[in-house]
């Protein structure tokens, strides 16, 4: 009997292990780089799409109050149309995780971050499926540190949690490549329906799935597998459409929004108004009441009136595509090609950030008065500084044209290891201005970008108060800089309040961050997208083309489909892990050409 008979199974039990060994380690280092992550950004993720965060909390306010039975009543709070805008699967989350964990926005942020890290391993095992060891690690390490997905993790949004169903439908159909299972189709399109609970981005994306596995399985029962694959996503939505038809006597899938976000897509490539479509919702809300002699219908996206108004956008927008089909075109081809553009998204900071909260009742231990910023400025000689008196004494500033240039800058004084959080009150009346606490060596401990509000006229521009975290490792200074205005920048600037928190923590953290922040300076679009486009090269090369079909389904589907409306970054993060899949082919492949190379020369 051949012994290679005894051997196999223990290879592969073997190869499993190693599989499943490193995608729980990382795993791990994908969850210690979003914790670093958290922990430099808790004090600020609240100031990032106020607006849509404000929404998904009043959704879950309400359906606390009133449960399920308020959910599918006409008559609650929740039959607003207006609640429509989004799914409800992120308002459920945020109301199912205090029951358990208390009332904390925290927890929510952990939740994502777990789910994130696992994405990460996730798309190592896609890799792992289709290609070798060495490619799927490649693709998991890339995931683990990007950047991108740390931050976006950490924001109180559902976007990077709708990412993680989609990576693991793409699985399932990898999976079905060697067992192909009818429970797998299913699986891979109820994973689809529930990424669309979270985000209404995917709703389509079942199509191009079942398209996918048509082709993959050909000459097995393709029909079967594929309407498998529709079925699981139209189960798992069907009930969001059935509470909607009980509800607003509509057809309505999942949300609403589509037509707005079409004609603000159009209106984001046509600068010159051509079409007049306003590209910001407060504009369509004005345009509409005008239009139709409403002036409600200025308070609201979608009340009152909201589904007609809605069809009434897509109407108005399908007009134009037909009416310019080769224009339309080609701002879905510009709109797709920007999808292949990575994020420039916040590092890791290489100095940890404060660990002791904040009062208000706290008493600054140093106040910094107008008078002493004038006298103590340093900066750039082109910059105009002077006294101004409107109630209270303020220092202003009037920034030279360069595009980041520094302006003005003031020791700080502070002890090393301590925690401390600079408050600075600044009003921008034109333009824009970044203010910082910068180290003798250069680091930058903490920053905030301020800017003048567009439909505001100087007198009515609002005072920020500034809130500057940082832990010193030696002398600090407060640095205000330009941030590309395009114009020079005019800010005054109040009394500077240093306080004093405690002893600073989490120290040690300052070396894992230097090597993270060091790795993250890769994630750009000019280092990424190459080898990328040369793993694509070589797939084709070598007519590999169910692992073509089964890693490009989700990111053909975005390039045809979200190219359509206005599109964000943070809409299509499911492109970048197929990314980093590509570049992991293309890693792999460079490495065994040069480990070739090597061993030829090591036998001549």
């Amino acid at each position: 009997m051949d012994s290679s008979n005894h051997h196999a199974p223990d290879q592969a039990a073997a190869s499993r292990r190693t599989l499943i060994a490193s995608a729980l380690l990382i795993f791990l280092v994908a969850f210690g780089v979003r914790l670093l992550s958290w922990h430099d950004t808790r004090l600020e993720v609240g100031k990032v799409q106020t607006a849509v965060t404000a929404d998904y909390k009043r959704v879950a306010q309400l359906l606390r109050q009133g449960g399920v039975t308020a959910f599918l009543s006409r008559t609650s709070p929740l039959s607003d149309a207006n609640n429509l805008g989004h799914p409800p699967g992120y308002p459920i989350l945020m109301t199912a995780i205090p029951s358990r964990f208390g009332e904390s926005e925290t927890a929510i942020q952990f939740v994502q971050i777990i789910c994130d890290a696992i994405a990460a391993a996730v798309i190592f095992l896609i890799a792992g499926e289709l290609f070798s060891l060495s490619a799927a690690l490649v693709a998991g390490i890339l995931a683990a540190f990007s950047p991108q997905f740390a931050w976006n993790s950490v924001l109180l949004l559902p976007d990077s949690l709708a990412v993680l169903p989609l990576l693991l439908a793409v699985y399932c159909l990898a999976r079905a490549l060697k067992n192909p299972r009818l429970f797998y189709f299913i699986s891979a399109g109820a994973l689809v329906g529930i990424s669309c609970w979270l985000r209404a981005n995917a709703l389509l994306l079942t199509f191009f799935l079942g398209a996918a596995t048509w082709m993959l399985f050909a000459r097995q029962r393709p029909g079967r597998y594929a309407l498998a694959v529709i079925a699981g996503t139209v189960l798992m939505v069907a009930p969001l459409t059935i509470r909607n038809a009980i509800v607003f006597h509509r057809f309505i899938p999942l949300s609403l929004g589509a037509g707005q976000t079409l004609l603000e897509g159009i209106a984001d490539y046509d600068p010159q108004a051509k079409f007049g479509i306003p590209n910001t919702d407060t504009g369509i809300m004005k345009l509409e009441a005008e239009e139709a002699h409403r002036p409600d219908y200025d308070q609201a996206l979608f009340n009152p009136d909201g589904i007609e108004r809605e069809r009434r956008r897509l109407s108005r927008g399908l007009a134009v595509i037909r009416a310019h089909p080769f224009w339309f075109a080609g701002v879905m081809t510009r709109r797709a090609a920007s999808m292949l553009r990575l994020e420039r998204a916040r590092l890791v900071s290489t100095e940890p950030t404060i660990s002791h909260s904040w009062s208000a009742n706290l008493q600054p231990v140093s106040v910094v008065s107008p008078v002493e910023l004038l006298s103590e400025i340093r900066g750039s000689p082109e910059a105009k500084t002077y006294l101004e008196q409107f109630g209270s004494q303020d220092f202003a500033i009037v920034g030279d044209l360069s595009k980041y240039g520094n302006q003005g800058a003031w020791s700080i004084s502070s002890i090393p290891n301590m925690d401390y959080i600079l408050m600075v009150p600044i009003k921008i009346e034109q333009g824009r201005m970044r203010v910082s606490i910068v180290g003798e060596r250069g680091e930058v401990y903490s920053t905030a970008v301020i800017e003048a509000l567009a439909d505001k006229t100087i007198a009515d521009q609002p005072v920020n108060t500034v809130y500057l975290p940082f832990v010193p490792r030696n002398k600090v200074e407060c640095v205000v800089s330009n941030e590309a205005s395009g114009q020079r920048p005019v800010a005054k600037i109040g009394a500077l309040q240093l306080f004093e928190l405690g002893p600073a923590r989490f120290l040690w953290t300052r070396y894992p961050r230097f090597l993270v922040h060091g790795f993250q300076k890769i994630f750009l679009t000019a280092v990424m997208l190459p080898p990328a486009l040369i793993g694509l090269v070589l797939l084709i090369a070598r007519r590999r083309w169910q692992a073509l079909a089964i890693l490009m389904a989700v990111p053909i589907y975005f390039f045809c489909v979200q190219s359509i409306v206005h599109t964000e970054y943070r809409y299509v993060l499911a492109v970048d892990y197929f990314l980093f899949a590509l570049v992991g082919v293309a890693i792999a492949w460079l490495g065994s050409l040069a480990a070739e190379s090597l061993r030829r020369v090591l036998r001549r």
